[in-house]
């Protein structure tokens, strides 16, 4: 079994004053990618949920917002630009199988 270290304990293992800024850098780096990623997430949920209710509007709005944070965490170097890219465009394909199914009917 694994065991887990935390952050101090790591810090005690680096030698030298670089490494253990290094290490202290790379923790607040990965708690705002966590951050950004799980917003980016949250906006993706969000558009997936209201494709269930049906209103053109609301999903537009929310298509758009999704993409806007896809965007965002793009050009903070969160995610590569063919990761946003590919994500989009299956946004893009549920909503526009929603416009033809609308359409339709």
């Amino acid at each position: 079994m694994v065991k887990l270290i935390s952050i101090e304990e790591v810090k005690v293992l680096a030698n030298t004053k670089s490494a253990k800024k290094r290490i202290s850098v790379i923790a607040k780096r990965t708690l705002r990618n966590k951050m950004i990623k799980s917003r980016v997430k949250t906006f993706i949920s969000n558009f997936n949920k209201s494709l269930a209710t049906g209103d053109i509007e609301t999903i537009k709005e929310k298509l758009r917002l999704a993409v806007k944070e896809l965007d965002k965490a793009v050009t903070k170097g969160v995610l590569h630009k063919n990761t946003a890219a590919r994500k989009k465009s299956r946004l893009y394909a549920k909503f526009n199988a929603l416009l033809k199914s609308a359409s339709n009917e």
